[in-house]
């Protein structure tokens, strides 16, 4: 099925039955460049194809913060529950159908969440060593991974957040970054599905005055070139759902 064809907007529909945890996602900043579309597809699951735009293929860069981070039947822990993360991904379509995200890495400052999403979501966590600083609308985020590798794999950025400009809107490049809410990951029986719900992201423009990254040469596709496009959010609360198997 041609891209254009997918359904885009189903997926944000809430799934059913009830999650299996909450989160906060704070502090957004998407960062993104085309990529060509074989060096992507090269590093996927054969199950997977690689969602484009008019043709484009895109790998993201996103550093945040976690807030909250729980199971349902828990509340969250300070200490454990509250951490700055940084993921490398990619977008995904599975035999023209639910359009998602695969991740090529995620990096967060905190070892249990590491251990736990390794072991229970089968995600490539990795420990790193992060900072966030906050000056009015001006945000400085640096990221050095520790383990497992490969490394080294680093990121720094400098950027100052703008107006905003509201949700995105369906049908636009925008939306095709921002609005996922599928995630796929490779468990021990083979490929396997997660969904979000949340709001749609409030996004707002942001002024990138500088930024050095490693993550995405760190990942096995070619480094970026030239600037990225970007996008900020101040955040979403997010309701988690268990992964189930692709069928």
């Amino acid at each position: 099925m041609s891209p254009t064809m997918i359904d885009r907007l189903s997926p944000a529909e809430r799934p059913p039955g009830r999650p299996a945890g909450f989160q906060r996602w704070r502090t957004l900043l998407f960062l993104h460049w085309e990529v060509p579309a074989e060096a992507i597809a090269r590093l996927l699951p054969p199950e997977l194809s690689v969602d484009t735009f008019e043709g484009k293929a895109w790998v993201g860069v996103v550093p945040f913060t976690m807030r909250d981070v729980a199971p349902r039947w828990s509340p969250s822990v300070p200490g454990i529950s509250h951490f700055h993360e940084l993921n490398v991904r990619t977008y995904v379509h599975l035999r023209g159908k639910d359009p998602g995200v695969w991740f090529f890495s995620l990096d967060a400052a905190a070892t249990i969440a590491v251990a736990v999403a390794r072991a229970g979501w089968h995600l490539p966590y990795h420990r790193a060593s992060m900072t966030l600083d906050i000056a009015g609308n001006t945000v400085d985020y640096r990221s050095k991974r520790l383990f497992p590798g490969p490394t080294p794999a680093a990121f720094e950025a400098r950027y100052h957040v703008g107006e905003s400009i509201g949700s995105a809107k369906p049908g636009t490049l925008t939306h095709f970054f921002a609005e996922r809410y599928i995630l796929y990951a490779r468990t021990r029986s083979g490929l396997s599905l997660g969904r979000v719900h949340h709001v749609p992201y409030p996004l707002h423009e942001v002024k990138v005055e500088s930024w050095r990254d490693g993550m995405v040469a760190a990942a096995g596709l070619p480094a970026p070139a030239g600037e990225p496009l970007a996008l900020y959010s101040p955040g979403v609360d997010v309701d988690v759902y268990k992964l189930v198997p692709v069928v």
